[in-house]
């Protein structure tokens, strides 16, 4: 079994200085999708999993193409849900982010006013997880350490999501305790591949975290954060 997460490439979430929601795309951020196509050429995949959200759709495309794969979108795989920003002047938006920031720990975990708590974002998207684990018949068999039951060999799984969403799921595969931060504690950046796999674990698996926000497929000047 192989669990491959991709982040998005580069969105527009600024457009003349006004904030958009569920943006695409830049220029840039197509590229980078365009490389990733480049990088999965030939190998083969069983399933690629995608995000609602435009950016990871529109980051999936040459991956499906590259892949001759039929993508499957997952709503629990998208980012945490935001206040209703669209339109916003970006300023206004990245004060509210450094406000959050800045709140004490246990306010932090309500999330932005108006968007989406990060405990309902936790449980939704690991909710959405072990899901997938049950179809590819894997089962947790201990909460710590944690140890797994695993159909091994299994199949190879590309995941395309956003740097908040891909934190979550690595953080409940490797057994690490959740904070409210999860996508600045683990920093991915755009484009980049990140890969799991099991390991055999006193008769059981652990999932091992092999390459992490991995962006050696793009050229230097796209490798953004």
């Amino acid at each position: 079994m192989e669990l491959v997460f991709v982040r998005h490439g580069q969105p527009e979430w600024d457009r003349d200085g006004l904030s958009v929601t569920d943006p695409p795309l830049t220029p840039t951020g197509h590229q980078q999708a365009a490389h990733l196509g480049e990088a999965f050429l030939g190998r083969h995949v069983d399933r690629l999993l995608v995000s609602p959200l435009v950016r990871a759709q529109q980051t999936a495309t040459p991956l499906a193409e590259a892949l001759g794969v039929e993508p499957e979108t997952l709503p629990w795989l998208a980012e945490i849900a935001a206040p209703a920003w669209d339109g916003t002047p970006s300023e206004v938006v990245e004060a509210a982010f450094a406000e959050a920031r800045a709140k004490p720990l246990d306010e932090q975990w309500d999330g932005l006013p108006g968007g989406e708590s990060f405990r309902d974002f936790h449980r939704r998207v690991t909710g959405g997880l072990v899901g997938l684990l049950d179809e590819l018949c894997c089962e947790r068999l201990t909460e710590f350490p944690p140890l797994w039951r695993v159909d091994d060999p299994g199949p190879c799984v590309v995941v395309v999501a956003h740097a908040g969403t891909d934190a979550v799921c690595l953080g409940h595969l490797l057994g690490i305790e959740p904070v409210p931060w999860e996508w600045e504690r683990f920093v991915s950046f755009h484009a980049s591949v990140s890969v799991v796999r099991p390991l055999p674990i006193a008769e059981a698996h652990s999932f091992s975290l092999f390459r992490f926000s991995d962006t050696s497929h793009l050229p230097h000047h796209l490798q953004t954060r």
